[in-house]
C-alpha cells in the first residue's frame, strides 16, 4: 500500500502543530505514599509538519503512548517526545497530559463517640486517624525540539479555615473560597504531593478571618496578598527555575484574580 502521508508537498507551508486531542487513556504516576497511583487522563500530542511532507501519521501518536503502558513520569516524557519527534520525522514534539491525582488527607478522630455533657469535650486518640481523598488537577505539558521543556501544573483549592464563632452569631460560610493554579519547571524532581502541601501551607497559614478593623487579616483574604506569599515561598525552593501563580477568588458576581510569573520577562533565570 503506497504512503500517502509520506509523500512530498510542493506547497512549501509548513503546520506548526498537527496530531489528536482528546485521548481518554489510563495513566499511572508517581505516588510519594503508594509507590504510583493510578489514574484517567485526557491526553493531547502534536507535532509539526515540515512543509515538504504532505501529512502526518495520526495511529502512530497512539502507538506510541502505548509502548510505555501508561507510566508517565517526569523522566520519560522527554523518551516519549523523543520517540515521537524521531518516528514521525519532525522538528517539534508537543505532548500534554492533564489528569485528576488523589492525596490522602488525614484527621484524628475521637476514641468515644457516645454524647458528651455541656462540660466535656471529645477526646482523641493519636493511634486512631481517618482520611478522605482529595482530588487535585494536574497536568505536565512538554515540547522537545532543539531543547527540552517540561511544565508541571497543579491546581489546589482554598478553602478558608474556620473562623471563630460568637454565642450570639449565626455560623459562617466555609465554602469553597477560590482556586490556586501553579505552574513549575524543575531543575529536579519533586513529588506532586511536595508541591501542592507547599502551595497549601501558604494559603493555610495566609488565611484568617477580618475582625473587626483588623486591616492586616483583611488583607490576607485578597488574591493579591495570597499571590504574593506563595510566590515568596516558592522563590527559596531551589528546585524550581521558573513558575507562574493564579489565584482566584469565587466572589458573588463576578471573580477576583492575581497572577505573576517569576523570573519574570527579560530576566534569567537561576542557573
Amino acid at each position: 500500500m503506497k504512503d500517502i502521508q509520506s509523500q512530498p508537498d510542493f506547497r512549501r507551508i509548513n503546520i506548526q502543530k498537527v496530531g489528536v486531542k482528546n485521548i481518554s487513556y489510563p495513566l499511572t504516576v508517581l505516588d510519594q505514599e503508594n509507590t504510583t497511583q493510578k489514574t484517567v487522563a485526557t491526553v493531547n500530542m502534536y507535532v509539526n509538519l515540515p512543509h515538504h511532507f504532505k501529512g502526518t501519521h495520526m495511529s502512530r501518536f497512539v502507538e506510541i503512548l502505548n509502548r510505555f503502558h501508561g507510566e508517565i513520569n517526569l523522566k520519560n516524557f522527554h523518551l516519549i517526545l523523543a520517540d515521537m519527534k524521531d518516528r514521525l520525522q519532525a522538528e517539534a514534539a508537543h505532548l500534554e497530559i492533564d489528569f485528576p491525582y488523589f492525596l490522602k488527607k488525614y484527621a484524628r478522630s475521637p476514641r468515644s463517640t457516645a454524647p458528651l455533657g455541656a462540660d466535656q469535650t471529645p477526646a482523641f486518640d493519636g493511634a486512631q486517624k481517618s482520611h478522605t481523598l482529595t482530588e487535585y488537577h494536574c497536568a505536565m505539558h512538554g515540547s522537545l525540539s532543539e531543547r527540552d521543556d517540561l511544565v508541571l501544573t497543579v491546581q489546589v483549592p482554598i478553602y478558608p479555615p474556620s473562623p471563630s464563632q460568637r454565642e450570639s452569631a449565626l455560623p459562617r460560610s466555609l465554602g469553597h473560597w477560590g482556586l490556586a493554579t501553579v505552574s513549575v519547571r524543575l531543575l529536579h524532581f519533586i513529588w506532586i504531593e511536595d508541591l501542592i502541601r507547599m502551595i497549601e501551607t501558604v494559603t493555610s497559614h495566609d488565611l484568617c478571618w477580618p475582625s473587626g478593623d483588623d486591616e492586616f487579616a483583611a488583607a490576607s483574604l485578597e488574591v493579591e496578598g495570597i499571590t504574593k506569599a506563595l510566590g515568596s515561598c516558592l522563590q527559596k525552593n531551589t528546585t524550581i527555575s521558573w513558575f507562574s501563580i493564579t489565584v482566584k477568588n469565587y466572589s458573588e458576581g463576578c471573580n477576583t484574580f492575581a497572577s505573576l510569573e517569576w523570573p519574570e520577562e527579560g530576566t534569567l533565570a537561576r542557573a
